[in-house]
């Protein structure tokens, strides 16, 4: 009880202490508050995104299985149906098996036409997964089968953001068009939870899709575009489950060696669902952490050295009550008091920062993982702030040095100045150094990262990016043959051309990088022999003629497509230019063959393997990548090859968008029930795919200017502490005659000294750490030499800058009044 009224005690005078130093310790709160709050906001960020349960039962027994083919590329080459039947017929550890594929439905009859991501799934789905309604019904196993009625569920947030909540659309029914046209009923509404593997709008039955009952569907070892899902069986593990997985895949391969190329080098992989989804976000929240770690530990090493300042300033007075019997133990409590003080006032205003700032990096981090979309703020946020406010409360209390009821430090008690010792002097500077170093580190990720994004956002994609115009315009089979879906299109692209402004309208399937995913498919032409081991890839693309005149690509060699080669018996193709020197290198591609031997194509509605004669050689257009790489492309035009996707591409010489309305009246009066969605430039379709790199520039970009400021800081006060002790020394130097510009050097040096040797730890601890870092997360890259460089540049300059007015002061010493002084 004495302890704890001694401890009160000490409390009221630290607070009456403060009070009369407001100035240091408002500066204290607030750069620990930024410490704090930084790291309670991304502590709250990294347990919501990978240490929160699921939603899903049972989840530790839910598995995520994955198959591979290194060899083509593809880290994630999905199931066919075959598959999927060999392994639940040999598979034991896995008591059930859920499948998804994703698919893209038109939505019809639901509030506005839309393009929607669906997922299509046995009746087994939700059952496996362990997932629950908020309303209505999920599909069952009574919704399986070619003869059951087409059913819906709407997701949690599609229902939430599209709907409002409203209960009533269960049971309305809405048209599904994809290779088909298929009507369905909702029937209920998901509970909120990851989506995974994609975020979908709906998930529907099997029926709702035409091309999932099909025979070449259901038989093709080849046709994979399934996710599959399992539970683990009673008692099993899942090292023994992807052991068993392992073997029957190897089993597999070996009975059907065509099926699985050897060159393909197919793999299957079990891990649990969780850490499936949360491992797109690990790294990147790691290294997030650790940032917001070297923030907090730069704020601790800035307030250490007020601190211990603010001790050597009162020397006096804790000199007299260790002369007046006063123990160190009870001058240590009454800095600790202090320092909870100063921690618990800094981790209540970092708490409420770190408000606002968790939703701004939930945003961030729902790029990387869905599940930081429904992150709140829960009382861990709370705990973590008072743990860090404990930490650094006990660091400040033990930083200084303290004075012992020894007698021969009296003769400093009748002395006003400021005496500084030399170990005391090096724990400044070594707090100063500690915080450039880590600054430094930050600095120097950020400025990789800004690097990498103007690399990203200046390369050349020989398209024109801000006047052409890309309009998702959903093909629309229903009730329509083939050669009206093309008369559609045409008549568009005729009517949109007549708008004032447009020089050009084209037809596609894919618009560049947000349609990306596509690995290719394989073929071969005159002169080589086909070999499904050798066989290359190529894109495949549907387009209009005048598609290369709307995106400003030239024709290299031949002509572009016209309107008598949709209706020639005769299949005429164009290429891509590094296709045609890869396939007739130093020859001339114009009528020679190309033809596609993949397998797949058998399952793909519309695809011939034909010998197809090359009308012309267009530079390439590399659609899957930000930065172009070479790309083998075949073109075939309209009526020639499957209409998919369906987008029109608008070259216009005003401003693009000012015909997003007009563009849209048009086609809604030909067609009221066509969706027209998502215009955008080609030159902010490109920044829209590149958020993920912006942001991340943009958050450890703040991350390190926070640092650097907190360290700036740090250095100005060490030096203008230093020139406060100092002001004696000062005044002898000039009055001996020393020229003040040379006292200006010497303290702007000492600052650079500070900044050289911060840089130099920064760059051997942030060296260390990254190598240390790379045997766990292998996305992890060393910046190279000019990110570096120009943040050695930044910190030196800055850490000058900051040096210049205590320097500035130094050289404005009064000689009589500094002699005066002692």
């Amino acid at each position: 009880m004495h302890a704890v009224t001694l401890f009160v005690q000490d409390l009221r005078l630290a607070l009456r202490s403060l009070m009369r130093a407001k100035g240091l310790a408002t500066t204290v709160i607030v750069t620990l508050a930024l410490g704090i709050g930084a790291n309670a906001a991304i502590f709250s960020l990294v347990r919501g995104v990978l240490l929160r349960p699921l939603v899903n039962a049972d989840e530790n027994h839910l598995v995520y299985i994955r198959q591979s083919a290194t060899g083509m590329g593809m880290e994630n080459v999905l199931f066919s149906v075959p598959d999927i039947r060999d392994l639940k017929a040999s598979v034991k550890t896995i008591s059930e098996f859920g499948d998804f594929s994703e698919i893209g439905f038109t939505m019809v009859g639901l509030g506005e036409p839309r393009e929607v991501q669906a997922g299509v799934v046995g009746g087994n789905y939700f059952e496996v997964m362990g997932l629950h309604p908020v309303l209505g019904r999920l599909i069952g196993p009574q919704d399986d089968g070619p003869k059951a009625a087409g059913v819906v569920v709407l997701t949690y947030r599609f229902w939430s953001t599209a709907f409002k909540k409203d209960p009533s659309v269960i049971g309305k029914t809405v048209r599904l068009e994809s290779f088909d046209a298929r009507a369905a009923t909702v029937i209920g509404v998901l509970e909120p939870c990851v989506p995974y593997p994609q975020e979908t709008e709906i998930i529907a039955n099997m029926v709702t899709s035409e091309h999932h009952l099909s025979a070449t569907m259901v038989t093709g070892r080849v046709h994979r575009m399934t996710e599959l899902f399992g539970r683990l069986a009673s008692g099993a593990t899942l090292d023994q489950a992807r052991a068993e997985l392992q073997l029957v895949h190897a089993a597999m391969k070996k009975d059907h060696p065509a099926d699985y190329p050897v060159r393909d080098d197919f793999r299957i992989e079990a891990r649990l669902l969780r850490d499936q989804i949360t491992s797109g976000a690990r790294t990147v929240l790691l290294v997030l952490l650790a940032a917001s770690g070297l923030v907090f530990i730069i704020a601790c090493s800035n307030a250490a050295n007020l601190i211990l300042a603010r001790t050597v300033r009162r020397e006096g007075e804790l000199t007299i009550r260790a002369a007046l019997g006063a123990s160190t133990s009870a001058l240590r409590r009454t800095l600790l008091a202090e320092s909870l003080v100063l921690c618990a006032a800094g981790a209540a205003l970092g708490v409420i920062i770190a408000h606002p700032l968790l939703d701004v990096l939930a945003r961030y981090a729902s790029r990387f993982s869905v599940r930081a979309l429904n992150l709140t703020v829960d009382s861990s946020m709370l705990w973590v702030g008072a743990l860090l406010a404990m930490i650094a409360a006990v660091l400040l209390a033990y930083v200084p040095h303290l004075p012992t009821n020894n007698s021969s430090q009296a003769p400093n008690l009748a002395s006003g100045s400021i005496r500084i010792t030399g170990n005391t002097n090096r724990r400044l500077r070594v707090f100063a150094v500690v915080q450039i170093a880590a600054s430094f580190v930050l600095l120097a990720g950020a400025s990789m990262l800004l690097k990498t994004l103007i690399s990203l956002q200046t390369a050349q994609t020989g398209l024109d990016m801000q006047q052409v115009l890309a309009i998702n315009v959903p093909t629309m089979r229903y009730q329509k043959t083939p050669q009206q879906v093309v008369d559609f299109y045409k008549d568009t692209i005729r009517r949109v051309d007549d708008l004032p402004g447009v020089i050009k309208t084209a037809y596609g399937v894919s618009v560049p990088w947000r349609d990306a995913g596509n690995p290719g498919l394989q073929f071969s032409a005159d002169g080589h022999v086909h070999s499904p081991e050798n066989d290359p890839r190529a894109h495949f693309r549907t387009i209009s003629p005048g598609f290369f005149a709307a995106l400003g690509v030239p024709i290299l060699a031949g002509r572009d497509f016209n309107d008598l080669d949709s209706q020639s018996n005769e299949a005429v193709v164009m290429i891509s230019e590094s296709l045609a020197k890869r396939m007739f290198p130093g020859q001339d591609a114009i009528n020679r063959h190309v033809y596609w031997t993949d397998p797949v194509l058998q399952f793909i509605p519309g695809f011939k393997s034909e010998q197809q004669r090359i009308i012309g050689v267009t530079a390439d257009i590399d659609d899957e990548h930000v930065v172009p790489e070479p790309t083998l492309t075949i073109y075939s035009t309209f009526g020639k090859g499957p209409m998919f996707g369906g987008r029109l591409f608008i070259h216009s010489s005003a401003n693009p968008y000012s015909l997003v309305t007009p563009v849209t009246r048009i086609i809604r009066g030909m067609s009221p029930e066509q969706p027209v969605e998502r215009a955008a430039t080609l030159e902010d379709i490109r920044a829209e795919v590149l958020t993920p790199e912006r942001l991340n520039t943009v958050v450890f970009g703040i991350f390190a200017g926070v640092a650097l400021t907190i360290a700036l800081v740090g250095v100005a006060g060490v030096l203008a502490f230093s020139v406060s002790a100092r002001t004696r020394e000062f005044g002898i130097r000039l009055a001996l005659g020393s020229p003040p510009t040379r006292l200006l050097a010497g303290v702007v040096g000492e600052g650079a000294v500070m900044a050289v040797l911060g840089v130099v730890a920064g760059s051997v601890g942030g060296y260390w750490l990254a190598r240390s870092a790379e045997h766990y997360f292998p996305d992890l890259r060393m910046p190279s030499a000019l990110p570096v460089v120009g943040s050695i540049f930044v910190l030196l300059a800055a850490a000058v800058i900051a040096s210049a007015l205590p320097a500035a002061r130094a050289a404005q010493v009064d000689v009589m009044q500094a002699l005066r002084n002692d």
